[in-house]
């Protein structure tokens, strides 16, 4: 520390603002006017290297009303572009969030964004503000995910104010403080694809080689290094996704982080009674982003990164390292899974237990989290219940199954039970839970956020008094109305910005052809002899298909 209020030992080193100068676009922050802060995350804070407890938090709070900056910010909003929903968007850019400056922390560098901070060049029809809803829900996703070991960006702080935002109806507004190692997408690529800047696509990729993962600069070819290293990470990201039951539920290429982390959240969902079709977005009519689409969606943005990336590198070549990612989500999803069921022996017959238990899940309509952690909860006084959790006939059967499994295993139940339960949480970022915090909140109560933010910062272990937090929804309860999900930026009041001319995402598209075929679920039968790990009811590999045709010359 260099400065008793924490915030001053921040040092910046803002590398994107000395991009051409068209990545970006300098903003001024709006200034909101009665802001408040709700709540400071220890997790986030840490990951800055500071103190949580010298942070100033009136300091803290002028940042984040836009009223002042800290020394060595150079607020800018990032130009990109990217597919939402398979068609090509021109666009898109920061629209309403600012990247205030880059740290350089303990653990490296890491982006402040301020999301909320007023409307900029690429806002289009929004207002470029956040509403308290949508900044809380962000601001508890990147705690649970952080808490279920799921890499993820995070967010120092949430902040309300005095602004009155007009969505479905009119919400307080607010802001959030996002943290991120950094903020670079494939939809960056995709810009500079479309305009055939192949000079500065091989620039970024560098930039990222030598800020964000210098161990790829020794290697043969860096390039390729980076690209294979953004294909491994994206599969372990989307195997711990579905291995937790959770729903992106916007997996546009403008939403896929080049470090494979989990950014931008809207309307997502982690799922109460398994679904395996769960979609929380209500404007995803066909389910393109649903839960068991999201191995398969990955694979297509994925492909449509390395169409970009054709220019500086052979395409036999990329299509090497795509086939490399069914593997590896495969092989990172059958470890989450047998460490979930409490199994260290590989054993050929789990992919078929799994998908039974999977199935099982699904026929009873029995809760995801409850039923593994009851699993898990066999010697606990008080746990939960399996019986009470899985209602179906075939329990004891399957039962049966598991405990012969378990004879394989060298360690004694007790051990078991306890590795289990540090890997199947307790408390669970439930869709009605968020609702609870955020109608608090907007009565002026803070006490459930911070509550239920410390809850999912350490999901695994029980806590007193707590046992509300682990419930799941009432099976007559109705569901929280999906449009609550939503921050839709409508104009109001007019935007200043100008929208594309007709046809102008519809020409570049043509440039940029995108796969024939929509994901599909591809079932596969259980002596294939192709996958190491046939758990499909998981949804691995239910939606997998390759994108045959998207490389094209520059």
């Amino acid at each position: 520390m260099t400065a008793d209020n924490g915030l001053d030992a921040l040092v910046f080193d803002n590398v994107w603002s000395r991009f051409p100068e068209d990545f970006f676009t300098r903003v001024t922050p709006s200034v909101w006017a009665e802001t408040r802060l709700l709540d400071l995350s220890p997790t986030a804070a840490l990951r800055l290297g500071l103190d949580p407890e010298a942070i100033d938090r009136d300091r803290l709070t002028a940042l984040m009303s836009g009223a002042t900056m800290l020394p060595g910010m150079d607020p800018l909003a990032q130009k990109y572009t990217g597919h939402q929903f398979g068609t090509y968007n021109p666009a898109l850019g920061d629209g309403r969030g600012l990247l205030l400056g880059e740290a350089l922390t303990p653990q490296g560098p890491c982006d402040l964004h301020l999301k909320g901070a007023g409307q900029t060049p690429y806002s289009r029809f929004g207002d470029g503000r956040a509403v308290l809803r949508s900044s809380i829900r962000e601001y508890l996703a990147g705690e649970a995910m952080a808490g279920l070991r799921i890499p993820t960006t995070l967010a120092l702080a949430v902040a309300v104010n005095g602004e009155k935002v007009m969505r479905e109806r009119v919400e307080p507004g607010a802001t959030l403080l996002r943290v991120a190692e950094s903020h670079v997408r494939f939809g960056h690529f995709e810009w500079l694809y479309q305009q055939k800047r192949s000079d500065d696509i091989e620039h970024l990729m560098h930039h990222v080689i030598e800020r964000h993962r210098p161990q790829l600069a020794t290697q043969p070819a860096p390039l390729e290094a980076l690209y294979q290293d953004v294909v491994t990470r994206t599969a372990e990201l989307i195997a711990r996704w579905q291995a937790y039951g959770f729903v992106h539920a916007v997996m546009n290429t403008d939403n896929m982080s080049i470090l494979g982390l989990t950014l931008d959240y809207g309307p997502y969902a982690f799922m109460d009674r398994f679904d395996p079709q769960l979609t929380p977005n209500h404007t995803d009519a066909s389910g393109r982003y649903a839960f068991d689409q999201q191995p398969g969606v990955a694979l297509w943005n994925l492909t449509v990164l390395a169409q970009c990336l054709t220019p500086l590198i052979d395409p036999e070549r990329l299509r090497e390292i795509l086939d490399s990612y069914e593997p590896t989500l495969q092989a990172a999803y059958a470890i989450l899974m047998r460490a979930r069921l409490g199994l260290e022996v590989e054993r050929e017959e789990d992919g078929a237990l799994i998908d039974d238990w999977l199935e099982m899940l699904g026929r009873a309509q029995a809760d995801f989290h409850r039923s593994f952690r009851a699993l898990s909860e066999n010697d606990v006084a008080g746990g939960l219940v399996l019986g009470e959790e899985v209602a179906d006939p075939q329990l004891d059967e399957w039962l049966k199954r598991y405990r012969a499994r378990l004879a394989h295993e060298s360690r004694g139940e007790t051990e078991r039970l306890a590795a289990m339960r540090r890997v199947n949480p307790l408390y669970v970022l439930r869709t009605h839970l968020a609702q609870q915090v955020i109608e608090a909140a907007q009565a002026g109560d803070a006490e459930p956020l911070r509550t239920f933010r410390e809850l999912l910062a350490s999901p695994f272990e029980a806590r007193p008094g707590m046992a509300a937090w682990a419930e799941a929804p009432a099976a007559s309860a109705p569901p929280v109305p999906l449009l609550f999900l939503l921050s839709l930026s409508r104009v109001f009041p007019e935007p200043t910005s100008t929208p594309p001319p007709p046809g102008a995402a519809r020409g570049l598209a043509q440039r940029l052809p995108a796969p024939t075929r929509r994901p599909r679920p591809v079932r596969r039968a259980r002596d294939a002899q192709s996958a190491p790990f046939r758990a499909n009811k998981g949804c691995v590999m239910a939606s997998i298909t390759h994108a045959e045709g998207l490389f094209f010359a520059f």
